[in-house]
């Protein structure tokens, strides 16, 4: 049942028990129906706007690079009160910080954008794992998707340690950047902030990774690859 509901996402547990029964699956309808309100498989009411549905299936973790990028919004603000956001994404298998794109608006099509610049850099990832913001649910995220062939994840509504590596990454960087850092203006933000990322990913040691930067990491796990 829970097979079928996440191959087709917009079937009621009346057409998944005609299919279960295609298969010679036999199973009483309210039994299945109780079953289908269990494990919470409702069809979600379509609202005023298409958006990006992502993935249902569990999440494995990472093996290699570029085989699961995540992201994620931080906000800060100027000296003169004004806000900023950051766009931070991660690659979660060698912890490399791929951007921090720091801008006064980001929307679905520049995330889109930020996206395609890193793959021209590093090729596809195979899912990007975010939250539900509303600019990661946009009619361009769904565009993108289905362009690129790339799977989207989204974690579930107030469970942010589902994203758990951007998050303790956006903790490292709000507390040795951003809190650390007057900003007067979006240039300055952006250059303090590509040099941080610079530090983070060459310089800083991660436990995670026995006590290797990522980039330092990365290329231990490619070589260990060409000697195989």
């Amino acid at each position: 049942m829970k097979k079928v509901a996440g191959e087709r996402r917009r079937f009621g547990y009346r057409r998944i028990h005609l299919m279960l029964e295609r298969q010679g699956i036999t199973m009483n309808q309210k039994k299945l129906r109780r079953l289908y309100r269990e494990e919470k498989l409702q069809v979600r009411k379509r609202g005023g706007r298409k958006r990006a549905l992502g993935t249902r299936r569990p999440m494995v973790l990472p093996g290699r690079p570029n085989e699961w990028w995540s992201l994620d919004f931080v906000s800060d603000a100027f000296t003169d009160g004004r806000r900023f956001r950051v766009l931070a994404v991660v690659d979660d298998y060698s912890r490399e910080c791929l951007a921090l794109v720091a801008d006064t608006s980001l929307s679905g099509l520049r995330v889109t954008r930020e996206l395609d610049a890193l793959i021209r850099l590093r090729g596809k990832p195979v899912t990007v794992v975010s939250d539900n913001g509303t600019e990661l649910t946009s009619m361009a995220v769904l565009k993108w998707c289905q362009e690129t062939g790339i799977d989207w994840h989204y974690i579930q509504p107030g469970k942010p340690m589902q994203n758990g590596f951007v998050e303790s990454f956006n903790g490292s960087f709000r507390d040795e950047c951003l809190n650390e850092t007057l900003f007067a203006s979006l240039s300055e933000a952006r250059s303090q902030i590509t040099a941080w990322k610079e530090d983070y990913n060459r310089n800083r040691p991660h436990s995670s990774l026995g006590n290797l930067t990522p980039c330092e990491f990365a290329l231990k796990m490619t070589l260990q690859k060409q000697a195989a």
